[in-house]
């Protein structure tokens, strides 16, 4: 949130409005979505929905609970995965660097595991969902930030 680099990450649906009320209208619930739908893999290859697919849109779609976005309890989870995050840190760490390790060692350790943690799984989303390289870059380096944060409190309060 400080730096304002996400800003543009997500695009306005063309007649949000209308949009929106289609999938009211339709009782389009919280979930993942994604369109055109094949039954099966089986499915994917016949002509009905080649042409779906050809005819388009394509895409995949996360539907959440109405109301504001709760902030709150957002900001708890992140926190929950954050602590995990640093218990496979201090693990592996831990099993790498002995009690008395130079700063730098413990540093590259936690670090390397720390940016395995906050950003490893990222690339998935271009590869599997067709995210913009451009978002996992940016959340990559996010990623980085949270890493050399995580290495650097480790590195200084090592035994």
């Amino acid at each position: 949130m400080v730096l304002p680099i996400h800003r543009n990450d997500y695009k306005k649906l063309p007649d949000e409005a209308d949009v929106m009320g289609a999938m009211r209208a339709h009782g389009v619930s919280p979930g993942d979505y994604v369109f055109p739908h094949a039954p099966s893999p089986k499915d994917m290859g016949t002509p009905e929905m080649t042409a779906k697919y050809t005819q388009g849109p394509v895409g995949l779609l996360t539907v959440m609970q109405n109301g504001p976005p709760a902030m709150g309890k957002s900001l708890m989870q992140w926190f929950g995965f954050s602590l995990l995050a640093g218990v496979f840190v201090a693990y592996l760490t831990g099993r790498s660097a002995t009690p008395g390790q130079d700063y730098l060692t413990v540093f590259r350790m936690a670090g390397t595991v720390g940016f395995l943690a906050y950003a490893g799984a990222f690339a998935q989303d271009s590869i599997w969902k067709g995210q913009s390289w451009s978002i996992t870059a940016k959340h990559s380096f996010d990623g980085l930030i949270y890493a050399l944060i995580t290495a650097g409190v480790f590195g200084w309060l090592w035994p």
